[in-house]
């Protein structure tokens, strides 16, 4: 492996109609959407589509691949009277449950997790980077979990639910957190203590395949990758690449730190404080990786970008993060947009107009 490794994401997106109701024709845009490069993929719900890239050398080959394959999608979508909606959770009121996807897969999630399955439907995005073996790839994570909370905050992008304003910024957060297997990465002593977790999570039911163990950062099974999965779906192309940048820079740096043993935050007060990074976002506060104390995020991110100043100056993304960081604080990251644009318009009819794909 490269000393700056390969990276890719992979973004969910719901299906809306033109009053900006979920549609259950996911399936059919990703049938019309399917090209060689990259990947559409259905989600558990009909209303639901993902795109994945291929991989990624650099953050402007990330950058153009989102904005082209979000416009294809768009596209698509549009010529079907629908659209594309880049946000966490559905900000209308729906008369019913979305639909489960009719895959077998999708199916028996369906009867054995029953409503958990079927409510809250969420969009998130997942920035996977290329590690050199699964076990350093768990002693990396180790080391990247306690800046989840400042990455979460960065990325939220789901204050409206169902017609109303939660209160949260990450709302996607707290509902995914529902699921058994969800939540922060333990603190792992090896990998075979990693197996040993997921292999009880099977044993329970917790867990039907290995597919859905949903940890903020996971080993991913079908790539030689290190997955973060805390994020919601980001608004922009700009502010995914931003979040993949970051990321990619994190367990680079982790890697350089093996050595050392990881920040010791257990996995309840990790827990504890995602929860706080989903309810204020970017105007909120959440405690240091070090020290424990509580910090604005807006500080904790430029101490983020110290934290990782090596890695992106090697990759040539210094520049990126720091102009993107500088406009999401200008003009606001998804959720507090959605806020300004609801607040402007008191419509959320408006919020849909804004986070449709063009």
């Amino acid at each position: 492996m490269t000393s700056i490794p390969t990276f890719g994401v992979e973004e969910e997106f719901l299906l809306v109609d033109e009053r900006g109701r979920l549609s259950d024709r996911g399936p059919d845009i990703v049938e019309a959407a399917d090209r060689p490069e990259g990947e559409v993929q259905r989600e558990l719900a009909r209303s639901q589509v993902e795109l994945a890239t291929s991989v990624c050398h650099d953050a402007g080959e990330l950058l153009d691949q989102l904005t082209r394959f979000r416009a294809r999608l768009a596209a698509e979508a549009g010529g079907k009277r629908l659209r594309l909606v880049a946000t966490g959770t559905p900000v209308l009121t729906e008369d019913r449950p979305p639909e489960i996807t009719p895959t077998p897969r999708y199916r028996r999630m369906g009867e054995h997790f029953g409503m958990l399955a079927r409510t809250g439907t969420t969009c998130g995005c997942h920035v996977h980077v290329r590690i050199p073996d699964r076990g350093t790839g768990v002693r990396a994570s180790n080391h990247v979990r306690p800046w989840l909370p400042v990455l979460l905050a960065l990325t939220a992008n789901s204050p409206f639910d169902s017609g109303d304003d939660t209160r949260y910024s990450s709302w996607r957060h707290v509902l995914w957190s529902r699921w058994p297997s969800a939540g922060p990465p333990p603190l792992f002593a090896s990998l075979d203590e990693y197996e040993s977790r997921v292999a009880a999570m099977l044993e329970s039911g917790a867990m039907l395949d290995r597919g859905m163990l949903y940890w903020d950062i996971r080993l991913s099974d079908k790539q030689p990758t290190l997955e973060f999965r805390i994020s919601d779906v980001a608004a922009s192309a700009r502010e995914a690449t931003t979040l993949a940048v970051l990321a990619r820079a994190l367990v680079v740096t982790a890697l350089s730190e093996l050595d050392h043993p990881p920040p010791p935050i257990p996995g309840e007060v990790l827990r504890a404080n995602l929860w706080r990074a989903a309810r204020d976002g970017l105007d909120g506060a959440v405690p240091h990786p070090a020290t424990g104390r509580l910090t604005p995020v807006p500080s904790l991110l430029g101490q983020l970008v110290d934290h990782v100043r090596g890695p992106l100056t090697d990759a040539g993304d210094l520049d990126f993060v720091t102009g993107s960081l500088a406009w999401i604080s200008e003009h606001g990251n998804g959720a507090q947009r959605q806020r300004r644009t609801y607040d402007r318009t008191g419509s959320l009819t408006g919020v849909v107009d804004l986070l449709s794909l063009h």
